[in-house]
């Protein structure tokens, strides 16, 4: 039986925050190795925004992590112009059909960022901060998709950021031949714009606004955080507060996500570079 061996790059914009992401984005890519008895996957980490850390073109992976703050923090720094530079090169890299193509996932503020870069929506501050487990609306297009078809419409993930983005360009996207997959569901009592939750731009790139890596133990490391706490039962209640909570534990909500999203992602794009 031939031996694969599969190299994937994290790149790591919590900039030296303390965070839960890093640890179950490690973990997932371990668990993937024991999905497929041929292939090795390798991983290696990039601290892009603290340390300005970039990976080169030799990965076939890259999972671009989520993290604090502004997405527009980073313009006019070395380390934001290495990164779209390096997805210049793997979009060269894609567009040729005789190429081994570079698979990548954006997640919250990385997808952002891969807004700001393909143009494809603005980005802009959110009127209140997001915070929970909350549902999301599958578009037609994400109930057929393959990281989106095995969830329930809506499903539960968890949704934490200060931006968003919104009011998507549909020439734009017409132009990239990329899909909406997914939409953000508002209480009742908020007249804003919707915000994207998750876009393919093409078989091998797709970012989700949502963070499909959180595990019940990162959600209650942030839910145990007084001022976490106080986002949620300001904006929500505190009834919701403790439905959040008990989403956590519930297999058909955020654990459903966490084992199927990126899981799924990731089996994709190794069952096609085998194949090639």
């Amino acid at each position: 039986m031939t031996q694969y061996k599969i190299k994937t790059a994290i790149i790591d914009l919590y900039n030296n925050e303390r965070n839960e992401g890093m640890r179950c984005l490690k973990e997932i890519i371990s668990e993937s190795n024991k999905r497929f008895e041929n292939v090795t996957i390798y991983y290696d980490v990039f601290d892009a925004r603290y340390r300005g850390e970039i990976p080169d073109l030799s990965y076939d992976i890259y999972i671009s992590s989520g993290g604090p703050g502004d997405p527009f923090d980073g313009e006019g720094t070395k380390w934001e112009s290495d990164y779209f530079d390096l997805l210049d090169k793997i979009q060269t890299n894609n567009q040729n059909i005789s190429n081994r193509k570079k698979y990548v996932f954006f997640i919250c503020h990385s997808f952002q960022l891969m807004s700001r870069y393909f143009k494809f929506a603005e980005v802009t501050p959110r009127p209140k901060r997001s915070f929970g487990i909350l549902p999301i609306q599958r578009t037609e297009s994400g109930s057929i998709d393959p990281i989106l078809k095995q969830l329930s419409n809506p499903f539960y993930a968890a949704d934490f950021r200060q931006f968003q983005v919104v009011n998507p360009n549909l020439e734009r996207l017409k132009e990239l031949n990329a899909s909406i997959l997914a939409m953000e569901i508002l209480p009742d009592n908020e007249k804003i714009t919707p915000a994207l939750m998750a876009v393919r731009i093409s078989d091998e790139i797709v970012g989700t606004q949502f963070h499909p890596e959180a595990d019940p133990e990162s959600m209650m490391y942030h839910f145990k955080q007084p001022e976490r706490k106080k986002q949620v039962t300001e904006r929500y209640g505190e009834a919701m507060y403790y439905v959040m909570i008990s989403h956590i534990e519930q297999p058909e909500k955020i654990k459903l996500t966490r084992k199927t999203v990126l899981p799924s992602f990731i089996d994709n794009a190794i069952q096609s570079l085998i194949v090639r």
